[in-house]
């Protein structure tokens, strides 16, 4: 991995961004999706639930470093001058619905800086936090916030159906992306539908998948484990026979006799065409512009995961990328549609849990 920015970085042009036809049309039935999937989820189980990414299976504390002396491409909002903020780091898995560890998808991150200093985005003023949103692969599963719902209302319909179905589902579509790999690919629908290798997720590396701003230019995040002890668990197997919550007794296990670090990552864009900002499919190539590392994050040994911090994190934050310093404004279709969408169900899932939910300005008490 390259450790130098590309030498013609493109800068940010309002031009760049061009909403979808009827894009209120679809943050509404987004909405209205969303909530059907939350509906169910708390008629079964009486919590209000994320609709999605609901299950967590680790909920840690940490601090990040900001390098020193980046160059200046580099050196850009947050990344502007070395520093270290406190974190929180939220490991899940993407369904709506707390299933069997079996049922194998795509997993996710969640890592919420607090004491950021700067300009906020619209909406975020007051707020010194910086949120990141992460899942473990390059390219986001639909194109577009309408290729999205059509995605999401597949997932709907199959909310509170049998689990056992699912995990038999899963198992099959992890056979065929073995397959699929044995002949040199890999293919993100069958992950996406339960194809996921059951693999430790603290050897996973992740990615926003969709373009913030970086200063000026345009840019996709990355974190990546680099301690010893966690890239030791890249593609590591886990046990999850008979272990509904097998994930999470593995992190809980990890940080029982561990820490670890990751490196934060950012990819500048330097050619529209083939880092197109308005089609999340399309991974941008890393020959083009490698991911480069301009933070740390370390995490200690701790508690992982237990009651307390499940009713703080679970409950009492939400992970919203336009928590964000305007150095970082979200940008594209998938990252216009959070803005209200990701508001929206932390309001409904406060009130049904009878919280508040609110940004810290300093790490909770766990």
């Amino acid at each position: 991995m390259s450790n130098q920015p590309p030498a013609s970085p493109l800068k940010y042009e309002p031009s760049i961004e061009k909403p979808e036809d009827d894009e209120a049309g679809t943050i509404h039935s987004l909405l209205e999706t969303l909530q059907k999937i939350n509906e169910i989820t708390f008629k079964d189980g009486g919590h209000g639930l994320r609709s999605v990414h609901a299950k967590s299976h680790g909920l840690l504390t940490g601090e990040l470093q900001v390098f020193d002396d980046l160059p200046p491409v580099l050196a850009q909002g947050l990344f502007a001058q070395s520093g270290t903020y406190p974190l929180l780091m939220r490991f899940s898995t993407v369904p709506g619905d707390l299933l069997d560890d079996k049922v194998s998808t795509p997993r996710g991150v969640a890592i919420k800086l607090i004491g950021v200093p700067g300009e906020r985005v619209d909406g975020s003023e007051g707020d010194t936090t910086q949120d990141f949103v992460m899942v473990n692969g390059p390219a986001f599963g639909a194109k577009d916030a309408k290729h999205f719902l059509s995605n999401l209302k597949l997932v709907a319909a199959t909310t509170d159906r049998s689990e056992s179905l699912k995990i038999a589902f899963s198992a099959l579509a992890r056979g065929a992306e073995k397959v699929v790999e044995a002949f040199g690919g890999k293919s993100s629908a069958i992950v996406a539908l339960g194809g996921q290798p059951e693999t430790h997720i603290l050897g996973d590396t992740f990615y926003s998948q969709v373009p913030s701003l970086y200063g000026p230019y345009i840019a996709k995040f990355s974190i990546a484990p680099v301690s010893p002890e966690l890239t030791v668990l890249r593609d590591a197997p886990v046990d999850l026979h008979d272990k509904p919550d097998g994930l999470r007794d593995a992190v809980n296990a990890h940080f029982a006799q561990h820490g670890g670090n990751w490196e934060l990552r950012v990819q500048l864009c330097t050619d529209l065409e083939k880092m197109p900002v308005e089609d999340a499919s399309v991974a941008w190539p890393e020959d083009e512009s490698p991911f480069i590392p301009v933070a740390r994050i370390s995490v200690p040994s701790q508690p992982a995961w237990n009651e307390a911090r499940a009713a703080a994190m679970d409950d009492g934050l939400s992970f919203n990328p336009w928590h964000a310093l305007a150095a970082h404004r979200p940008i594209g279709s998938i990252m216009r549609v959070r803005k209200v969408v990701y508001d929206v169900m932390s309001k409904v899932r406060a009130r049904q849990n009878r919280v508040t939910i609110a940004e810290p300005t300093s790490l909770p008490s766990l």
